[in-house]
């Protein structure tokens, strides 16, 4: 039997808030994540290693089993759909919201263009909806899509909010509340459940707490 477990991990303010869950459910990095360009780091416990990833492609490392568990962003397991994977805890960290946004809260007439980078998401969103857009695929600085006259609105992770109103924008429809979940590879969570339930139960003891710490 496999006793090993890789854990793909997201980069960025995810990571940050995802290493103190860790070390309270007892696995620690065995280095220093933020002072190595290694992205593959042991841990404390024999076994088991985490793997630095971007966010966008952690749902792909655990969908195909290159890792058991992964910690990703609800937005992004929506945009990526899921398939492949156990949905096991909500970790409670990276809190925001993904919404739409533009310059107007009136909707101009005939088809509504939308710039986003959750192509799929914002689909199925409208679709609901029954609103006909045209969805324009953009990677980064969403906010200048409806300045420049690219888009009628946006849809994105939104956390004050402050940036949209800096460029003249504000927050309009909320399509989700997002925070990091971990999954799991379905196949992972059956074959190495013995590894992996500890680690969850652990986790979510971990995550009780800060929220009682956040509380008080």
């Amino acid at each position: 039997m496999d006793q090993t477990l890789t854990i793909a991990l997201s980069k960025g303010r995810i990571l940050k808030d995802t290493l103190p869950l860790l070390k309270a459910a007892g696995i620690e990095p065995a280095e220093d994540i933020f002072k190595s360009r290694k992205l593959i780091f042991e841990t404390n416990i024999p076994g088991v290693n985490l793997v630095i990833i971007r966010a966008t492609d952690v749902p792909a490392y655990v969908e195909l089993g290159a890792a058991d568990l992964g910690v990703s962003g609800k937005d992004v397991l929506m945009e990526h759909g899921g398939e492949g994977m156990y949905e096991l805890l909500d970790l409670d960290i990276a809190r925001c919201k993904l919404m739409t946004a533009g310059k107007d809260p009136v909707e101009p007439e005939g088809r509504l263009r939308v710039a986003t980078k959750f192509v799929n998401v914002t689909k199925r969103y409208y679709a609901e909806q029954g609103r006909q857009v045209d969805i324009i695929k953009l990677y980064g600085a969403m906010e200048l899509a409806p300045i420049m006259g690219l888009a009628d609105r946006i849809v994105d992770i939104v956390d004050t909010g402050n940036t949209l109103r800096a460029n003249g924008l504000q927050p309009l429809e909320e399509i989700a509340y997002v925070s990091s979940r971990l999954v799991a590879g379905t196949s992972a969570y059956k074959n190495k459940h013995h590894m992996i339930q500890p680690i969850i139960e652990k986790l979510n003891k971990a995550v009780e707490a800060a929220k009682e710490t956040e509380v008080a």
